[in-house]
């Protein structure tokens, strides 16, 4: 009976920083984690968005200025990004209405879900990429 009331207890805490590199979070935590991230990276882009909008459709001159702003490639990069936030972003929202009407609710189906959202959210971005750098 002594031995039971020495022996040290288990101490759950938290996860440091420096345990996340070894954390191995489940398919569903990995989207769930990106689609806040495409909707803070939607929502923190949106006057870049606004102003590409401002400038495509004011007149013939800024239409001009925006096909310009386009072929620079980095700005082809961030609309990339942009495009990789919505895809996602509209993907994994749908899995998430479907997991709120008791769809897909078994930790299998769920984690293949969320593999199917990260699948076709990347072939979609990879598809309108190449539409965007003029691949075809």
């Amino acid at each position: 009976m002594a031995e039971a009331a020495n022996k040290a207890r288990p101490e759950f805490r938290n996860i440091g920083i420096a345990q996340i590199s070894r954390y191995r979070l489940p398919w569903a935590g990995k989207v769930s984690i990106l689609h806040r991230v495409s909707g803070a990276m939607m929502f923190i882009l949106l006057p870049f968005v606004l102003y590409l909008f401002e400038q495509s459709v004011t007149s013939e001159l800024s239409f001009a200025k925006f096909s310009a702003l386009l072929s620079n490639g980095f700005v082809k990069l961030v609309i990339l990004a942009l495009i990789w936030g919505y895809l996602h972003h509209f993907c994994a929202g749908i899995r998430f209405l479907l997991l709120d009407v008791h769809v897909g609710v078994s930790k299998p189906a769920s984690a293949t879900s969320a593999k199917a959202v990260l699948v076709v959210s990347l072939l979609l971005t990879l598809a309108f990429g190449l539409k965007l750098f003029g691949l075809f």
